[in-house]
């Protein structure tokens, strides 16, 4: 159910043997990430229950079965904006009900993360899921 750009990404992940070289690949991944306009950094975007500042903000393109997820992210941590940039390649394109398919813990768990990330940090990638899955559940619901 992955996006190719995730399959890449877990492709990637295997290649690499090391845990330090796939955490500085996730940092490269966060880093070639667009800086989100400071304007929306905002109570509205913020993702609670994460130890980093994180914001995510939604695109959704289209409108019913044609539309498409998309998303704006970042954080004040390196290692989170490249989870940041994880997730964007787990569901960019995808329409709304494509993302509540996502068995999100099982495409993550092919990388390893869970077992290498601090608790706090799986507890905020795991916010960053839920707020995802929140938008597009709204979204579904709009339409």
């Amino acid at each position: 159910m992955a996006t190719e750009r995730f399959e890449d990404i877990a492709a990637d992940f295997a290649f690499l043997d090391e845990w330090e070289d796939r955490y500085r690949y996730v940092i490269e991944l966060g880093r070639g990430m667009p800086p989100m306009d400071e304007a929306l950094k905002v109570p509205a975007t913020k993702v609670d229950g994460c130890a980093s500042q994180v914001w995510i903000q939604p695109r959704l393109a289209g409108a019913g079965s044609a539309a498409r997820f998309d998303f704006e992210g970042d954080s004040d941590a390196l290692i989170v904006r490249g989870l940041i940039a994880v997730l964007h390649a787990l569901y960019s394109g995808l329409g709304p009900e494509a993302v509540l398919a996502v068995d999100a813990a099982a495409e993550l768990g092919r990388l390893g993360l869970e077992e290498h990330l601090s608790s706090q940090r799986s507890n905020g990638l795991r916010s960053m899921v839920a707020r995802i899955r929140a938008i597009a559940q709204g979204a579904l619901e709009r339409a």
